[in-house]
């Protein structure tokens, strides 16, 4: 039976793969203020969480009724995931870089694909979608089909959404940030006062 969607979200609380906080914002990468703090790499430490995750996407996967030929990681972070889900499906396994090697044959794709396949795309996160949608193009570019684009976690932005939208890209993931909240509310651990500033910063990105 698939792990719930609330199961995997506290797991990635317990080992402070995601944190929120409702005053003190992180600084993201790019400068934004955020409240929420993502980090799912931590979840290669943790066997029982990473099972749980490879098992989750394949009964995603098993409710698409496609069979996929391959699963392709996203680079970096995306690249355990994706080996421990093909070694669970008994399926190859792939990995795309963010951009072609600069040096040997200048490979942009890891491993062995060819035109005709059909792959899912695995992500650690999705914020706006981008890294995701290149490594999906670049597959593409290559005449493989790709499926769907599956992530642990999203923030939901509407941006993602867009993004991938107008790539003409599937994509689903096992948690994301509503959930998050909603279990943070369930547990106490903030208020429904609280709920609604998280949501109203999310509804201004």
């Amino acid at each position: 039976m698939m792990a719930s969607k609330h199961d995997i979200v506290k797991d990635l609380l317990d080992i402070k793969a995601v944190q929120i906080k409702t005053e003190g914002y992180f600084t993201w990468t790019s400068g934004l203020k955020s409240p929420i703090y993502c980090d799912n790499r931590l979840t290669m430490s943790y066997p029982a969480v990473r099972r749980k995750i490879a098992k989750a996407f394949a009964e995603k996967i098993k409710e698409l009724g496609v069979k996929p030929d391959v699963i392709a990681g996203c680079a970096t972070a995306g690249i355990p995931h994706a080996a421990w889900l093909a070694e669970e499906l008994d399926l190859p396994m792939v990995y795309v870089r963010s951009k072609p090697k600069a040096h040997g044959k200048g490979n942009q794709i890891e491993g062995a694909v060819s035109a005709g396949q059909k792959a899912i795309v695995i992500e650690d996160l999705i914020s706006t979608g981008g890294s995701s949608i290149e490594s999906a193009k670049a597959l593409q570019a290559e005449g493989v089909e790709v499926i769907q684009v599956m992530a642990i976690f999203t923030y939901g932005l509407d941006k993602a959404k867009n993004n991938f939208a107008e790539a003409g890209l599937d994509y689903s993931t096992i948690s994301g940030f509503d959930q998050l909240i909603d279990l943070l509310v369930d547990e106490g651990e903030i208020t429904t006062a609280d709920k609604e500033k998280l949501l109203d910063w999310r509804s201004q990105l």
